[in-house]
């Protein structure tokens, strides 16, 4: 699965990343909405998975050296379920209040049924423990047995390819016709990015729930080496002066 989903990648796109054409060219355009809302009809998601599957190979390159990857996904907090799920109630409301936001993604199980959704929209801005999911939930949850767990990758996995899976999309679709086609929002978020990775490969971020490539008991002697060329520096290329 991806680091990030696309409902994340949206929201951390600048609000000033539209179009002033609606979907439906026959239906008059707000343009009190042109610069605040985000357009979808300018950003394909085919493509935008495919910029978010690009940026989670770059991440994936970089920490190799330290971490298996691809990286899995963990649990990081579990609640129970306050009230049933049926054709009465649709929302998922929580015992616990911790703060859930819109794209986290979430495990329903009572321990023979299973179903993962995205948070589409917080109901209870408060407490953060009212909210509804992107896709319909098909199965019929009871609170006496259902347990809510929010799955995610180690942090700042997820941030850092929405950064870079953003700043992509932005100079695809709105640098095109611009000079430089290098925009300083990408930049930025590129640099945050490298900040991060540097982090992690430093030792001053952990990816808990990882797991570290060791040499606790690692012998270089024991290790296979290809045969070098017996006259070390005779066999060089010639450099032109």
């Amino acid at each position: 699965m991806p680091y990030c989903n696309l409902t994340q990648v949206q929201n951390l796109m600048a609000n000033t990343l539209t179009s002033a054409s609606p979907q439906n060219t026959n239906q008059p355009v707000d343009l009190m909405r042109i610069g605040t809302t985000f357009d979808f009809n300018v950003v394909d998601s085919v493509l935008a998975q495919e910029y978010i599957k690009l940026a989670d190979e770059e991440i994936d390159a970089t920490i190799s050296e330290l971490y298996v990857t691809p990286l899995e996904q963990t649990c990081d907090f579990e609640t129970r379920l306050l009230s049933d799920i049926n054709d009465y109630n649709d929302f998922i409301i929580t015992t616990d209040y911790c703060p859930f936001y819109v794209g986290d993604e979430l495990l329903l199980t009572n321990g023979v049924v299973e179903e993962r959704h995205i948070v589409a929209r917080v109901i209870d801005i408060e407490n953060m423990n009212i909210f509804e999911t992107l896709d319909p939930i098909v199965y019929m949850f009871s609170a006496s047995n259902t347990r809510v767990l929010r799955i995610k990758y180690p942090d700042p996995i997820p941030l850092m390819s929405m950064r870079w899976s953003a700043a992509t999309i932005y100079e695809k679709y709105f640098m095109a016709e611009a000079s430089p086609s290098e925009s300083e929002y990408g930049k930025w978020m590129r640099g945050l990015v490298r900040a991060d990775i540097n982090n992690i490969l430093n030792g001053r971020a952990i990816l808990h729930g990882a797991h570290r490539i060791g040499r606790r008991f690692y012998n270089p002697t024991l290790v296979d080496q290809y045969g070098l060329p017996h006259a070390k520096g005779e066999n060089d290329m010639e450099i032109p002066s």
